[in-house]
């Protein structure tokens, strides 16, 4: 059995490059036209690193700047990761709701250790 987990790839870098922006400073003063203050080195971890946060704001910014969409941005996709390995030949498999439970403790405050 597989589990699906959403993953997404962040085309910021290319869309600049198209555009003819090759460094992250001369994005700074695009963004602040937008509303969008941002430091240096801010801008450069957008551009650089995948976020794992975005503001709509920053992103609408961005798709004003780069004259495209969110979906020219954003690659969203779905993985497969491997889900728990099959029982081992022969292994005995418990289902854990057959299982009895245990009996709840009963604590006596006048009982001396």
């Amino acid at each position: 059995m597989s589990v699906t987990a959403p993953s997404y790839r962040w085309h910021l870098r290319e869309r600049l490059g198209a555009k003819g922006i090759w460094k992250t400073t001369e994005l700074v003063p695009l963004l602040a036209e937008r509303g969008v203050v941002l430091s240096g080195p801010q801008v450069y971890r957008l551009v650089a690193k995948v976020p794992e946060r975005l503001s709509l704001k920053i992103l609408a910014a961005l798709c004003d700047i780069l004259g495209c969409g969110p979906g020219d941005l954003i690659e969203v996709g779905v993985t497969g990761t491997p889900g728990p390995p099959p029982p081992r030949r022969g292994a005995k498999v418990v289902e854990l709701s057959e299982l009895p439970r245990p009996r709840r403790a009963r604590v006596d405050p006048n009982r001396q250790p």
